[in-house]
């Protein structure tokens, strides 16, 4: 039985959210969810979350997975959220630790927090398999933007790339966050292009050139023949020189700050203060 997969894209931070399942009545995984969050009023809402619950509830869907590619800097996760509305683990990579660790000391988060993952139900060793139902999975570790990147495999006929690759008109995932490396992001994305010509890629985000509308899926040949940044032909020293400079001249995105102080929680908010207010931090002149 071959996979099924359905994407919900939020326009406010250009990201892909995907649904995937073998068949109504089935089970499923929900990846890379979304929680809407104003910056200007500090407000929470699940208006996309309520998308997928409304697909996983028509389609008669048992959520058996939630699925981080990584700790997002462009959006608060909203893993917490669907999990109490329909159950499933929270996952991603065990690298997760590492980028715990360089942002329990940027935000000087409480001492209680851990640097060792279990804030997910469940942690994938690099080329771990899994299952969606009877659908194979498997998780991986494709570093570089982050150092806990992932991409799943599924059913050996699509990837789910996370922050690697974009559409090949945009390009490739940014790598100047703490802990990114060029290098490392060159490597993993010709793992990624070492899979046949037909395997399916779904990209995380994407930022359409103007007049083109937003797309979520290649194909491996694609990719290869025309990446702007890492098409057939360009070697790992040009990848990083076009990397390094461009990155130098990038903005800080917009909820970096609000979303990976929760995003390493697993989507948690922070504990209340003696208030009962959750807050979120804003180190200055850090970044």
């Amino acid at each position: 039985m071959s996979a099924l997969i359905q994407p919900f894209l939020d326009e406010a931070s250009s990201t892909w959210t995907y649904i995937v399942y073998e068949a109504d009545g089935g089970p499923c995984a929900i990846v890379d969810s979304v929680l809407d969050y104003d910056p200007a009023s500090g407000r929470t809402s699940t208006a996309q979350a309520e998308r997928l619950v409304a697909f996983v509830v028509e389609h008669r869907l048992q959520v058996q997975w939630l699925l981080e590619t990584h700790a997002h800097a462009d959006h608060l996760s909203a893993a917490p959220y669907l999990r109490r509305q329909l159950g499933g683990k929270i996952a991603i990579g065990q690298s997760i630790s590492k980028v715990q660790d360089v942002f329990k000391n940027l935000f000087n988060l409480e001492p209680e927090f851990r640097v060792d993952g279990s804030q997910f139900d469940h942690l994938f060793a690099p080329n771990e398999i899994f299952h969606i139902g009877q659908l194979k999975a498997q998780a991986l570790h494709v570093p570089g933007h982050t150092p806990a990147d992932m991409a799943y495999l599924i059913d050996d006929q699509m990837i789910l790339v996370g922050d690697t690759l974009f559409m090949p008109d945009v390009g490739t995932a940014r790598c100047d966050f703490p802990g990114g490396d060029a290098h490392q992001l060159y490597a993993s994305m010709r793992k990624l292009l070492a899979f046949p010509d037909d395997t399916r890629l779904y990209v995380c985000h994407d930022y359409p050139p103007q007049g083109r509308p937003a797309k979520c899926l290649t194909t491996v040949a694609e990719q290869r023949a025309g990446n702007i940044h890492v098409h057939d032909g360009v070697d790992e020293a040009a990848f990083v020189q076009m990397r390094t400079t461009r990155d130098a001249g990038l903005g800080m995105p917009t909820l970096l700050l609000p979303a990976i102080q929760v995003n390493v929680r697993a989507g948690h908010m922070p504990p209340a203060e003696d208030n009962g207010v959750v807050y979120l931090k804003i180190p200055l002149n850090q970044l």
